[in-house]
């Protein structure tokens, strides 16, 4: 019996030493890399403090960017995974537009078996065009490209802006009755992503304000709740086992959850077609990339209309091409434009509003800009076209992009192997297979670029001083032919109500804000612990 208990021990020793030196080996990588490593932790390798939720991920960037001052790339560890964190502008230009052929997916763990037509092909964030791999994406970019030039802007801008009217008329209702005007802004701007994208991306009305319970918002905190904690085993499995993954159909989306987003589509179109309704919105754009019809306009030429951050297309989504996408796969990006919407925009504006509600000098100086707008227009509507014309106000919006930037990191997978020289003595092979990471948080808050990077101070965007940016270091909506396509409708809709909020209402921060701001360990998102607090105070001479 001891015999058997003592060989049974020594099995497992020998067991325990060999997947120990198995993992340390895997950190051994970086070794034969003219680089240099943050050092990692046996299992979590460099991610422990965010699985383990010591930090919140903007934090989590910064330390690792800032491990290596003087280094232009450095190696991490993803778990087991390595690695690299691009720290130079130059070299992510590079590597993201003139050598993007080497890097042109993300991370394959966002991908499963149920992105295959031939399986089904029915998951909604798999077959997302932020998801999408190889020539899929290439044809999807280029069918949905026309859909987000500044000329498809503007028929969809009237949409947006009755939402921001809408929201301020409730306001000013709320106000009328004698009730205080204090709001979990994050809540609040959540509501109105989610009436913009109802009616922009489905063709369907509704008011969140008003109707605080509506379907369409309970929904949408439903979906959004993949973003949680709870998330995070299933996130490290599929980072971690992506072939187990892929062959028991894992998914971030519940399937009827899914299935239910997918039927309300599916019947809108159905409907716009027995009825022959046409509507300038996504639906009917979708409807019209399934049907080939969605094209460029020839004379139309890329600008920086809406706004410094606006990215520009690049030659991916100006070609043609002849696949025809399955309802699936059409489904998915109404699922990614929702998310976008509801979400990442909300982000931005929760912590714009904070910032102009702790600089009144900056949200004055916006109102002015705002009131003489509102005079030049003598009582006509605001439009598109005077919306971007609006120099401080796509300054206020640009510095809010750059401090609080809701894309926290990019990713690329390197395709094939790619000959990494930076022209100053550091050259190598990055391997097929791995990731290469952009820190945009970390960048943006880099005072070699940023000078006073934690100062709110729109003044770096004005005319004077853009000039003076970097345009590798500042990166809101990424990089390259995988920048983000929906840009200009994300300017518009943050223009848009803070235009409507910031004419009749002063923005004050409310004392239920924790000063100065405890941001929340979130593995993936900027959030404040208890929340951000503003209070809505009437201006005096307001249109009733």
């Amino acid at each position: 019996m001891v015999s058997v208990d003592l060989f049974t021990t020594l099995c497992l020793g020998t067991i325990i030493v060999l997947v120990y030196h198995y993992l340390v080996k895997k950190y051994h990588y970086f070794l034969s890399k003219p680089i240099p490593c943050v050092k990692p932790t046996i299992l979590v390798g460099t991610s422990g403090p965010l699985l383990f939720r010591k930090r919140d991920l903007a934090t989590h960037m910064k330390v690792m960017y800032n491990a290596f001052p003087d280094a232009k790339i450095i190696g991490m560890y993803d778990l087991t995974s390595p690695i690299y964190m691009l720290r130079d502008p130059d070299m992510i230009k590079k590597l993201a537009m003139k050598d993007f052929d080497h890097f042109t997916d993300h991370g394959p763990y966002l991908t499963n078996g149920r992105t295959d037509d031939n399986a089904g092909g029915d998951s909604l964030f798999g077959n997302s065009l932020f998801a999408m791999r190889g020539q899929k994406w290439r044809d999807m970019r280029a069918a949905l490209s026309p859909a987000f030039t500044g000329s498809r802007m503007r028929p969809i801008f009237e949409l947006v802006t009755k939402c921001g009217r809408s929201m301020a008329t409730f306001f000013k209702e709320e106000a009328r009755a004698g009730r205080k005007l204090e709001y979990e802004i994050k809540d609040t701007f959540q509501r109105y992503g989610n009436d913009v994208i109802a009616t922009v991306a489905f063709g369907i009305e509704v008011d969140s304000m008003r109707d605080y319970n509506n379907e369409f918002f309970e929904m949408a905190t439903k979906m959004l709740s993949f973003s949680s904690w709870k998330m995070v085993p299933l996130m490290v499995i599929m980072r971690v086992l992506a072939a187990l993954g892929q062959k028991t159909n894992m998914d971030f989306m519940d399937s009827k959850l899914s299935d239910h987003f997918k039927k309300m589509i599916r019947d809108n179109m159905k409907q716009r077609e027995v009825n022959k309704i046409v509507r300038n919105d996504m639906i009917n754009i979708l409807m019209e990339v399934r049907n080939g019809s969605l094209k460029h306009q020839q004379d139309e030429q890329e600008t920086k209309d809406a706004g410094f951050a606006t990215v520009e297309e690049s030659n991916v989504g100006k070609t043609t091409h002849s696949r025809k996408w399955t309802d699936n796969k059409l489904f998915a990006q109404c699922f990614l434009f929702f998310i976008a919407g509801f979400d990442t925009a909300s982000t931005l504006m929760s912590f714009l509003a904070y910032e102009l509600s702790v600089n009144p000098e900056i949200q004055e100086r916006l109102h002015d800009e705002i009131r003489q707008t509102e005079d030049s227009l003598q009582s006509k509507p605001l439009s598109y076209e005077v919306l971007q014309k609006m120099q401080y106000l796509d300054q206020v919006v640009s510095e809010a992009l750059r401090k609080w930037s809701p894309n926290m990191q990019l990713d690329r997978y390197c395709r094939k192997d790619y000959l990494y020289d930076d022209n100053a003595g550091t050259r190598f092979v990055i391997e097929q297979g791995h990731m290469v990471v952009i820190p945009v948080i970390a960048m943006h808050h880099d005072p070699q670029y940023f000078p006073e990077p934690e100062r709110f101070d729109p003044e770096r965007f004005s005319e004077e001083n853009r000039s003076k940016i970097n345009t590798g270091a500042y990166l809101p909506f990424g990089v390259g032919p995988r920048n983000c396509i929906g840009s200009r409708l994300a300017l518009m809709e943050v223009k848009s109500i803070f235009y409507h909020l910031v004419r009749d209402f002063r923005l004050v921060l409310s004392e239920k804000t924790q000063i100065p701001l405890k941001m929340a360990k979130h593995p993936f998102a900027l959030l404040v612990e208890g929340g951000l607090w503003v209070e809505f105070k009437p201006r005096s001479g307001i249109n009733e």
